[in-house]
């Protein structure tokens, strides 16, 4: 009876673990702006050249500073994978190359979509991507991916 029991809680710590995991994985992800930002919305292509470090201002003109989330996180997952179409082994290989040869910085990277927000909404030069389900009045959404 002890042993059915256990496999009965090994089987529900697994269900629910798959549970949360898939639920996680189909959140949307998008990029949100502070209200007095330069430009209200973005491309795929600029949001990917301004979070590879290749484009430094928003298109209007005005100095943009890409935040990322810590690696691991869901958010982050999504963004580069449906916004820079690479993984977070690609991912780790164009950084170490830039870093190495002097080129570049990846994004200063916070822990979560709170931490981003209040980031963004303090500066209009700030943009970062959070889980839809977190945006509130203090940003805007400039990409929907």
């Amino acid at each position: 009876m002890k042993i059915l029991q256990s496999k009965l809680v090994t089987i529900s710590i697994f269900l629910f673990t798959a549970l949360f995991t898939a639920q996680a994985s189909l959140a949307d992800v998008v990029l949100v702006a502070n209200p007095g930002a330069p430009d209200k919305s973005l491309t795929a292509q600029q949001a990917s050249d301004i979070f590879l470090g290749k484009q430094k201002n928003f298109p209007s003109g005005g100095s943009v500073v890409p935040i990322d989330q810590e690696k691991g996180e869901a958010p982050r997952d999504e963004f580069y994978s449906k916004v820079v179409k690479k993984d977070a082994s690609q991912l780790n290989a164009y950084w170490s190359r830039l870093v190495f040869t002097g080129k570049g910085q990846p994004p200063k990277a916070v822990l979560d979509d709170d931490e981003v927000i209040e980031l963004v909404s303090s500066n209009p030069n700030i943009i970062g991507y959070i889980d839809a389900g977190s945006v509130t009045d203090a940003v805007i959404v400039i990409l929907k991916p």
